[in-house]
């Protein structure tokens, strides 16, 4: 894993959509919640899991935002400005999808 201090001096690539990545974030928050409320009350199994699932969905789409934020820029510009720092984005980039892909 890379220490965030090395990409500290650039805004993340996200910078731009924050305010939509925290508001989909929040509301996956009050869905995992809501999963525990009804894991509580003994709620039908798939019920809860149907409500997984989606937390899980809306998960991945916040991952493939990120993901594309990422390329759009931080990759993007890297290999528009420095070979050895587009290399490292590259890698960290691969190294990150291997471990997503370990579902």
């Amino acid at each position: 894993m890379t220490s965030s201090a090395t990409h500290s001096h650039r805004p993340p690539g996200y910078a731009d959509r924050r305010a939509d990545h925290l508001r989909r974030l929040n509301k996956i928050e009050g869905q995992v919640r809501g999963i525990a409320r009804m894991v509580d009350e003994d709620r039908y199994c798939i019920d809860v899991l149907t409500q997984v699932s989606a937390v899980t969905r809306a998960l991945h789409e916040v991952a493939l935002g990120l993901l594309d934020d990422h390329l759009r820029h931080c990759v993007v510009d890297a290999a528009r400005s420095d070979s050895t720092d587009a290399q490292v984005k590259l890698d960290e980039l691969t190294t990150t999808l291997r471990r997503a892909l370990r579902l």
